[in-house]
């Protein structure tokens, strides 16, 4: 396996003659098979129960929350911080009309216009990239209890395409692995060391809406800080 030496990015795969002691080729930069290691979206899956949404172009997910900084008379700086807001989920989503299917019917809605909904319902994101035969480092993000706040789209003369324009808020979302329902943030491809109390990880699968409800958090740290 070969590192780039400044950062530590994985450029090959571990299974170069590397690993034989006889092959004499110990220290040899770059041997190994080649790899993609970067993620794409052409190995995700989104869906709405057991329906599958096809024909989307792009579907995006932002969090957000506020952070309120405290100030104090005497300092000449900022002498601590916290979120003073629930995080906020938002999204959108643009897709071709496609098989006579407008934006909220391809998410096995009933209706097709935003003032029609009365049921939230649940977006699942399925990753693919990190497959392999147990499934165990596919990954499952869920967007829980989504609203549509607004359905746009464009009749025009100059493209004849229609592409309908969907965006939407959540009321909170996790990621789990697909096998045994683990958190993802494991360090990835190369095992980096990375820092949580387990009510994060909760947070994380899912278990809780947030971390900031339990208890101990003054003087809650990282151990390895």
């Amino acid at each position: 396996m070969a590192n780039y030496p400044q950062t530590g990015s994985l450029l090959t795969r571990n299974n170069s003659p590397l690993n034989d002691p006889g092959a004499g080729l110990e220290g040899v930069s770059g041997s190994g098979n080649n790899r993609t290691g970067m993620s794409l979206s052409t190995m995700i899956l989104i869906q709405v129960g057991d329906t599958t949404v096809g024909a989307i172009q792009e579907l995006s997910v932002t969090e957000r929350r506020d952070i309120r900084k405290l100030a104090e008379v005497g300092t000449d700086g900022i002498i601590d911080s916290a979120p003073n807001k629930a995080t906020e989920i938002s999204g959108s989503c643009q897709r071709i009309r496609f098989d006579r299917l407008r934006a909220a019917e391809a998410f096995g809605r009933a209706w097709t216009h935003v003032h029609s909904q009365r049921i939230a319902f649940d977006i699942t994101i399925t990753d693919y990239f990190g497959f392999d035969s147990n499934q165990d480092a596919t990954i499952v993000t869920v967007l829980k209890n989504v609203w549509v706040s607004e359905i746009s789209y464009v009749y025009s003369a100059s493209d004849y395409l229609i592409t309908d324009r969907m965006n939407f808020q959540a009321e909170s979302i996790y990621s789990q692995l697909l096998t045994g329902g683990k958190n993802i943030a494991t360090g990835g491809a190369r095992n980096l060391t990375v820092y949580g109390d387990s009510i994060e990880r909760d947070a994380d699968v899912g278990l809780r809406r947030g971390s900031l409800d339990a208890p101990g958090l003054l003087n809650a740290v990282y151990s390895a800080f």
